[in-house]
């Protein structure tokens, strides 16, 4: 059965990546603007715990928002790991957004008197020649499920931990900004997703992402690539990631551009479902 093509005004729930203040919020934010969505928004402490709600929810009235890639540091693994998964509900990337990330040191003391640094793995990483140009070698840094978890961490009685996170968050828990704009890489960008029950129309300027599984034989990969390549479907980006079930098999993620109900991908997805073990659509969406 088709499914059905997506109906904001089903929609009273929206799950994101929190606390408040974290750049899953800020993402949060377009998706409401773009859809104009009136609905309540709760946030969750991982992504994990977001794509589990989701799934338990199996329902059109709940969508979530969660990080997929950052251009720094590339696709955010929790959240390729959890997409497969979705097959069994039909749970859809429904839009995309990017936001540029502009990190910020954030704290109650000076910055000579900081000893620990906190904030999630991937924003840790994108400041890493900041902190060794600035820090002492016996710095520590502490993980964190978000950025703006350290920020909301922090103690104004401990002036020797700070947090990387954003100037906008800091200013929501009224703590002060040691420092800005001390990404690595000044383009720094996340791009985000909205999962939802639905599919959604096309567009015109549309990306289509798929999940499959081949056997494990010599040159099963390549011939589902000499598909897209035969019907000229211009691929974006391709990784693979263990099955979880057997070693040596791999669940392949491919996106590339058109929508599913674009003639020529049709014709593509009839040639490739007859060589693979598990294949699904996750969605075919556009950016707002």
């Amino acid at each position: 059965m088709e499914q059905e093509i997506l109906d904001v005004s089903k929609i009273k729930k929206l799950l994101f990546l929190g606390p408040n203040g974290s750049y899953s919020d800020f993402a949060k934010n377009n998706f409401i603007d773009a859809f104009n969505l009136n609905c309540v928004s709760t946030n969750l402490k991982s992504i994990s715990s977001i794509i589990k709600a989701l799934k338990e929810a199996n329902s059109q009235d709940i969508v979530a928002v969660i990080p997929i890639e950052n251009s720094i540091d590339g696709i955010v693994r929790e959240t390729l790991d959890n997409l497969s998964s979705l097959k069994k509900e039909g749970i859809k990337i429904v839009a995309e957004t990017t936001l540029d990330v502009k990190h910020a040191l954030i704290g109650f003391g000076k910055k000579r008197d900081i000893k620990i640094i906190r904030s999630h793995t991937q924003a840790l990483a994108q400041c890493k020649q900041y902190i060794l140009n600035n820090f002492a070698d016996n710095l520590i840094e502490e993980a964190t499920l978000s950025t703006s978890s350290a920020i909301k961490s922090l103690d104004k009685n401990d002036t020797k931990v700070a947090a990387i996170g954003s100037v906008e968050c800091a200013k929501m828990y009224g703590i002060p900004v040691i420092e800005q704009n001390i990404n690595d890489e000044p383009n720094n960008k996340t791009r985000f997703i909205l999962l939802g029950k639905f599919m959604s129309p096309q567009t015109g300027k549309d990306r289509t992402s798929i999940t499959f599984s081949t056997e494990n034989k010599a040159g099963a990969l390549s011939k589902i690539l000499n598909i897209l390549d035969t019907y000229s479907i211009n691929m974006s980006y391709i990784d693979s990631r263990p099955s979880k079930k057997e070693l040596g098999e791999y669940l392949f993620y491919i996106d590339f551009e058109g929508h599913i109900n674009d003639e020529k991908i049709q014709m593509a997805f009839a040639d490739i479902k007859p060589l693979v073990k598990m294949f699904y659509v996750i969605g075919s969406y556009s950016e707002v």
